[in-house]
């Protein structure tokens, strides 16, 4: 009798799990000094991420960006651009604006270039007297005049606007360009005498000297249409969840201009390495003007 009178207590409602935070997917590359990858592995965390100028900003980002998961994935430029196109969205600290990536990818600002962005171009030491210019910047336009020089290229890379336009409207004369996997596989070419030149960063060369010591040293010579960078940028995917992603990094790029404690995190993001009077007086004047103006997408 006394079993038939006890009643069931009601269940009670478990509360829903909160939903799982939307997963942006950053492309990687081991390109140092830039983007550095350690123990020459590609990131799986925001931790792992190295302090090369573009992968350390991108951790100051990510760092503001908690409302996503964030993952990595490592491509070929080519097989980012393929899959962008197809529909997929990805994000990109690794790709500069330009007007053909307008139509695929979303852009917002990011910094000013350092010194180290500008693009020189890069030779043998022993062959520098084949490209003197009486101390002045070389010219492209009469580089790419030049029938006795053989350059090369990166497939699929710009080298801001003013390069890449000289570079397309003389398609015959451009150096030949080749298919550049992992790596800075450009310059151990040049050392290997397979071309006369490049065009390239003067911090990538340096690093390369560093690690590579021995016959021939590579030089870098100063490139007149070299600052044709004016700004490092992120891209996403011209899709409904790109445009989020644009807009989420836009607003921690403002974010960052605006904290107090400016300088520790350029700091942080620079390692700790000193930065050229100049650029960080340009990169302030930019940084006070990101923090007071609108949102930057493109």
């Amino acid at each position: 009798m006394l079993a038939a009178l006890v009643t069931t207590a009601p269940a009670v409602a478990q509360p829903s799990p909160p939903p799982a935070p939307p997963v942006l997917r950053w492309l990687v590359q081991d390109m140092p000094p830039h983007f550095v990858y350690r123990d020459g592995k590609p990131p799986q965390r925001a931790e792992d991420l190295g302090q090369g100028e573009v992968d350390g900003f991108l951790r100051l980002l990510i760092e503001r960006m908690p409302q996503y998961r964030h993952e990595f994935i490592e491509l070929s430029l080519p097989r980012f651009e393929a899959q962008v196109r197809q529909g997929e969205t990805l994000c990109s600290v690794l790709h500069v604006r330009t007007p053909e990536r307008l139509q695929w990818l979303y852009f917002t600002t990011l910094f000013p270039p350092m010194m180290s962005r500008q693009i020189h171009v890069i030779v043998r030491r022993e062959d520098l007297a084949r490209f003197e210019s009486n101390g002045q910047p070389l010219q492209l336009a009469e580089l790419l005049r030049r029938t006795d020089l053989t350059g090369l290229l990166t497939r699929d890379r710009s080298y801001g606007p003013r390069i890449d336009k000289l570079l397309a409207a003389s398609p015959e004369r451009a150096p030949r360009s080749i298919v550049a996997g992992r790596g800075a596989h450009l310059l151990p070419m040049l050392r290997a005498r397979r071309m006369d030149y490049t065009l390239e960063y003067p911090i990538m060369v340096d690093e390369y000297n560093a690690t590579h010591p021995g016959p021939p040293e590579l030089a870098k010579l100063p490139l007149a249409e070299g600052r044709s960078t004016s700004v490092a940028t992120a891209g996403c995917s011209r899709t409904p969840e790109g445009r989020r992603a644009i807009e989420a990094m836009d607003q921690a790029a403002r974010q960052l201009a605006a904290e107090s404690q400016r300088d520790a995190w350029i700091k942080a993001w620079r390692n700790g390495a000193p930065i050229d009077t100049d650029d960080l007086q340009r990169l302030n004047r930019f940084l006070d003007e990101r923090a007071r103006g609108p949102a930057q997408i493109e």
